[in-house]
């Protein structure tokens, strides 16, 4: 499904967590009509995925050049694609899908000796997939306006 034709989902199941910190924030589905699809939802809860990444960065307060992403959902490439598209930034998927073990057992390598610096751990590690971002950035900007709104509808309903 190319597009969520207007449903957001924010799945605020038990609160909204971080950055918004919100335990009277609860799950909702906005924008459905009659022709709204299992397939809409389903991608709404993917672009979710990425709305929410980029409501950390927000309020982090930075701008990256670039973000390197690991774990199960990066599998889908859909929403990688979601993930470059909404940040507005190029997305590169660890060629390791669980970076936190990987990075672990380098540390635990490192300090029995087994490599002798972090720049040779460094030539270890790759990429199996990488994102360009497509949206335009009024697109965009529209698009984080609707989850904003979304969002805002989630709360308060504890």
């Amino acid at each position: 499904m190319a597009s969520t034709e207007g449903v957001y989902l924010v799945p605020a199941f038990s609160g909204l967590f971080s950055p918004h910190w919100r335990a009277d924030a609860r799950g909702v589905l906005v924008g459905l009509t009659a022709a709204t699809g299992r397939a809409h939802v389903a991608r709404a809860a993917l672009d979710a995925i990425a709305h929410q990444t980029a409501d950390v960065l927000d309020a982090m307060d930075v701008e990256p050049a670039a973000l390197r992403v690991d774990g199960g959902v990066t599998r889908s490439a859909v929403c990688m694609q979601a993930q470059a598209d909404v940040l507005g930034l190029p997305v590169s998927r660890a060629a390791s899908r669980e970076s936190t073990a990987l990075g672990a057992a380098f540390a635990a390598g490192l300090a029995a000796g087994v490599w002798s610096s972090t720049e040779e751990v460094r030539g270890l590690v790759g990429t199996d997939g990488e994102w360009q971002p497509r949206w335009s950035a009024d697109r965009r900007e529209c698009e984080r306006h609707a989850w904003k709104d979304a969002l805002s509808r989630s709360l308060g309903l504890a």
